[in-house]
């Protein structure tokens, strides 16, 4: 590990500029999630959480003043980092880039390989949703885009660093993929429960040992990119949303809301590009 969130890509390779990290800790399981579980020590600094006075035992569980429970804590306390070796945060390039996202509406596949100018297209989106908890006011799915997953930094057109970004994949022959940790299969304000963060892992897993190479594919009717029919031991059905939802017209109506959205969103930086305009979402004819 190299970092959390914040990183650059050099003529050198990967480095990280942010020093620290910040996750959620609602509901934290030590089983689930042991990194950053056994991080909280001295030196973290937790926001929003509930504890025992006398014991000083963090109820994790506890959202009555926010679902948006957090902790902060410096990369060292990651004993599987680079930093935490002693070693500092860089790296080569990359063989690999995995673009996260967390899809409330329950449309996007759990994980897809995408093109250059799909990735290009998925950069310049930066789509996630908000959820409730998540914000103060927000009490349903509310889909949300940042441009380059990092809106409020950029001093480029975001079209300029895509371009970069697609310079960068072909010279390093890197492979691209949208992993959704989202919902599957419905949306969540159906109460359905989020994607399991350990098959998200084995997809982690299956995309950095090359497992997924190996996969058959096919395309998304509504993002065209491409899913794998398997992967691994996950229910197969669960691999491409048209077949995880239970209802049919739900499914359609929710995904062409979200194309619409996506659509919407992409004007403000269209410049002109076919390639990546072809790149994104449409309604099938």
């Amino acid at each position: 590990m190299i970092g959390d969130d914040e990183h650059g890509w050099s003529d050198d390779g990967i480095f990280n500029f942010e020093g620290g990290c910040y996750a959620k800790v609602i509901n934290l399981n030590p089983e689930e999630e042991p990194d950053i579980y056994n991080a909280i020590r001295e030196g973290a600094l937790l926001e929003n959480v509930v504890y025992d006075k006398t014991t000083r035992k963090i109820d994790f569980s506890d959202g009555s003043k926010t679902e948006n429970t957090r902790v902060s804590y410096p990369l060292n306390h990651i004993d599987n980092s680079v930093y935490g070796k002693g070693q500092p945060s860089v790296a080569g390039h990359p063989e690999k880039i995995i673009f996260l996202t967390c899809d409330a509406y329950g449309v996007l596949p759990p994980v897809a390989k995408l093109n250059p100018e799909q990735a290009m297209y998925h950069f310049i989106s930066g789509y996630t949703a908000k959820v409730a908890g998540t914000e103060r006011g927000i009490t349903e799915p509310t889909a949300t885009f940042s441009p380059c997953f990092g809106g409020p930094f950029l001093t480029l057109h975001p079209l300029r660093y895509a371009e970069l970004l697609k310079e960068k994949m072909e010279k390093f022959d890197v492979s691209v993929y949208l992993v959704n940790t989202g919902w599957v299969g419905a949306s969540a304000q159906s109460g359905a429960k989020r994607f399991s963060l350990p098959k998200t892992r084995e997809i982690i897993n299956a995309i950095l040992d090359g497992e997924i190479e190996d996969a058959e594919f096919e395309t998304d009717v509504y993002f065209r990119f491409q899913i794998p029919t398997s992967l691994g031991d996950i229910d197969s059905k669960l691999l491409n949303p048209m077949r995880a939802w239970n209802d049919p017209d739900h499914y359609r109506t929710t995904a062409e809301d979200l194309v619409k959205k996506f659509q919407k969103n992409y004007q403000q930086y269209d410049l002109g590009d076919k390639a990546v305009h072809r790149a994104g979402p449409a309604l099938p004819n």
